[in-house]
């Protein structure tokens, strides 16, 4: 992934946000050490902005649609309450093996459900109302996953989208995938039952509201 700001800078936001639990720092060393393609893990500002999002939100019924080895869930888990279930779709066995250790290790890896298997197959299963959605899988399909989950969100839900800059290339897109991220943000901005903030961080969050 390419730095969209200053890496002096985006180093500096790092140091001067709070650090993850002791766990998910492990969690972050073990990943780079035993799988491959490390840089899909959200790391600390992401991190920490989905879990300060779900601790005020407080969300009883979550969802994330690409898990890889764990971060993220736990971050979003870290942060609902104690009766909370959080539903991971995911489609890489090594990768939910993986995170799985460090679930069972967590005060919080109780609130996580895995689902093995197609988020598009997963979500056609799911009956709403959802809380709280992270969305951070295939770009290609990020439109597909877009228009299953806001039917599922509940007024007042959130729906968090990762990467949506994508190193930049929304900017001037080039390819299929650039051009479903763009469309996705676009039609999300432009949706009167939503209200969104599209943030700079790491590689772009797109954080939504559903009104009604």
């Amino acid at each position: 992934m390419e730095y969209l700001v200053n890496e002096a800078v985006e180093d500096y936001a790092f140091l001067n946000t709070s650090e993850e639990p002791a766990l998910l720092k492990e969690l972050i060393d073990a990943t780079n050490q035993n799988m491959g393609w490390p840089q899909k893990l959200s790391g600390r500002l992401v991190g920490r902005t989905l879990k300060m999002l779900s601790a005020i939100h407080q969300p009883k019924r979550a969802l994330e649609i690409g898990m890889f080895t764990g971060y993220s869930a736990l971050s979003i888990a870290e942060g609902m309450p104690e009766d909370g279930k959080l539903i991971c779709c995911e489609t890489n066995p090594r990768a939910i093996e993986f995170a799985q250790t460090f679930y069972d290790r967590s005060e919080h890896g109780h609130k996580i459900d895995v689902v093995f298997g197609r988020a598009l197959d997963t979500l056609a299963t799911l009956e709403g109302p959802l809380d709280f959605t992270f969305i951070d899988a295939d770009k290609r399909n990020y439109l597909n996953y877009w228009l299953a989950v806001k039917e599922l969100t509940r007024p007042g839900g959130l729906i968090i989208l990762d990467n949506v800059l994508w190193s930049g290339k929304v900017v001037q897109p080039e390819s299929e995938i650039d051009d479903t991220l763009v469309e996705t943000n676009r039609i999300i901005a432009a949706d009167p039952d939503f209200e969104n903030v599209f943030l700079t961080v790491r590689d772009g969050l797109n954080v939504v509201r559903k009104l009604r």
